[in-house]
């Protein structure tokens, strides 16, 4: 059955262009997230969530080089999440402590909140200038769909409702996961947003949808009905790592003559472990003592 799902993301307007939404199907990408680094359930649906914002999120980039990251740091059991991502649709991530195992929350559902506790929630976007830009808030519930909302009205003054969900099967793969954002414009008026209101207000959970099989055109109908939803744009998404040797070899460089020489000197290859694939790469001690020519 798994290959009947591919992960895409779409871009749609209202209203007359006084909504913008988005909404993705990420069922495939956080799967593969969850085998890469074998996260326990409560920890896929957390991570899964952040890294299905991200997607959304840096469909905002603009250029090939962009990229938004996501980060939380928090006192919970998880202690830390990261999500990356492009404006083609890619993305990657971790969590600080994969295996986090806690009761449910009240409803019966994964307890993402509690796996995370007080914390705060970063937002990177890095898109050419000198320094990255960085916006801050406090983790309002740490269901992740609420902080960005959060983040949206207080760092960016944008209006916006944010739904994430990860639902996972029995056997603790992923079922479906998926999310939308729906944005007011400048210049939107009282009767949109109090009727937009209304609409979200009566919209049943994320999970329950993607549950029913409902895709994202299906969600954004459903969400935006009454306001003329138009899809402007479908593109694929999908969990991308872009490390390899020599990008590693570099950063090894970075580490300083000091450190190399060290490594060499126990005469033993070294083995380093890429943070978002779990991908390792080993460098023998011939190969340390020619990224140390390069160090120096």
């Amino acid at each position: 059955m798994d290959n009947i799902y591919k992960d895409y993301m779409i871009r749609a307007t209202a209203a007359d262009g006084m909504i913008r939404a988005f909404a993705v199907t990420s069922r495939d990408t956080v799967e593969e997230a969850r085998k890469a680094h074998n996260t326990s359930p409560v920890v896929t649906a957390a991570l899964g969530r952040l890294m299905t914002a991200a997607l959304m999120m840096g469909c905002d980039m603009k250029s090939e080089d962009d990229l938004i990251t996501l980060k939380i740091g928090c006192d919970g059991p998880i202690k830390s999440l990261l999500a990356t991502a492009d404006k083609d649709g890619r993305v990657k991530g971790y969590a600080g402590n994969n295996l986090v195992i806690i009761p449910a929350n009240e409803f019966g559902k994964l307890d993402v909140g509690g796996a995370l506790g007080n914390g705060v929630l970063s937002v990177i976007k890095d898109i050419g200038l000198k320094e990255p830009y960085v916006g801050q808030t406090m983790l309002v519930t740490g269901e992740i769909a609420e902080d960005i909302t959060y983040y949206y009205a207080n760092s960016e003054q944008t209006p916006s409702s944010v739904a994430l969900g990860v639902l996972m099967n029995k056997n603790n793969t992923v079922k479906q996961a998926g999310g939308f954002i729906i944005q007011l414009m400048p210049g939107a008026s009282d009767e949109i947003i109090d009727k937009l209101e209304e609409r979200l207000k009566n919209i049943e959970s994320m999970t329950s949808m993607l549950d029913k099989g409902m895709s994202p055109e299906d969600i954004i109908k459903l969400v935006l009905k009454g306001f003329n939803p138009v899809i402007n744009q479908s593109q694929p998404v999908s969990f991308y790592c872009n490390c390899s040797k020599e990008r590693v070899e570099k950063a090894l460089i970075s580490i300083g003559q000091k450190e190399i020489t060290s490594m060499i000197e126990d005469s033993k290859p070294i083995e380093l472990v890429c943070h978002f694939c779990n991908k390792k790469y080993t460098f023998s001690v011939d190969e340390l003592k020619e990224i140390l020519k390069k160090a120096k």
